[in-house]
């Protein structure tokens, strides 16, 4: 642990920039980009600390964290350049947010931070900005399946939403059969939306937050798949399916626990 002040810190790495961004002496790529080009590093970088996490490796999420407060830095520094904002103004912002997001720690008001209490103060803050429709403020550019969630939640809050798992749970049926029948490229590829869609839906019914679900689906699938490669020795490809299938068992029955 470094005895210098994290504000030193912060201060040093805004000079950083700075100085990469200078249009004279910096660095050309770092002077080359702009918000769109940056936008998805930052994207990435946000990532690669979810995936820290998960492997639970805290030296590597020190680093990632580092990279994606770079991110914040360098959009930051675009924008003072611009004359729009600065990083102090960026701190500012979050801070006058959290402390109105949480009234009964900094402003004297008794209880605690329910979902519902926290939905109640952002719906606030958006009838604030002047936005009207329960569909305001959901990012574009968040992945399909946690927008897909975002907006179901949003139409929930205002009753659009089944009571239990039944009625989404027949949408899926519903969703697949129309996919079958679907006869053009693009209506099979509308459908198939429809489908994920749907699908999201089911999990939400259920309680489960389906980038999650998917993520740790994804880590499963490939857990398992270089466990068939291992086993075949390098010759996976050349197994038949009944062959690989096999080994697809083995590997799940190695998984579970005595």
């Amino acid at each position: 642990m470094s005895d210098t002040p994290p504000s030193s810190q912060i201060d040093r790495l805004l000079r950083i920039m700075a100085r990469l961004r200078d249009p004279e002496t910096g660095c050309e790529w770092d002077v080359a980009q702009d918000f769109k080009t940056i936008a998805p590093y930052t994207i990435e970088e946000a990532y690669e600390v979810a995936d820290a996490i998960e492997r639970a490796d805290m030296d590597e999420l020190r680093s990632e964290l580092g990279d994606l407060l770079l991110q914040v830095v360098f959009h930051a520094r675009m924008a003072e350049e611009d004359g729009e904002f600065a990083f102090e103004d960026v701190a500012r912002s979050i801070s006058d947010k959290m402390e109105a997001r949480h009234p009964h720690i900094f402003g004297g008001e008794d209880g605690t931070m329910g979902e519902t209490r926290w939905e109640n103060l952002k719906e606030a803050e958006r009838s604030e900005k002047g936005e009207t429709s329960a569909m305001d403020g959901v990012a574009l550019a968040l992945p399909a399946l946690m927008r897909a969630q975002k907006l179901q939640k949003r139409a929930a809050r205002t009753g659009f939403d089944w009571p239990d798992t039944a009625g989404p749970a027949a949408k899926v049926t519903e969703e697949m059969q129309e996919l079958e029948a679907a006869s053009s490229d693009i209506h099979k590829a509308e459908e198939a939306g429809d489908l994920l869609f749907a699908a999201v839906n089911y999990v939400r019914a259920h309680g489960i937050s389906a980038e999650d679900a998917l993520r740790a689906a994804n880590a499963k699938f490939e857990r398992r798949f270089r466990g068939m490669e291992a086993l075949s020795d390098g010759a996976f490809a050349d197994l038949s399916l009944d062959e690989q299938e096999q080994l697809w068992q083995q590997v799940k029955r190695n998984e579970k626990p005595d």
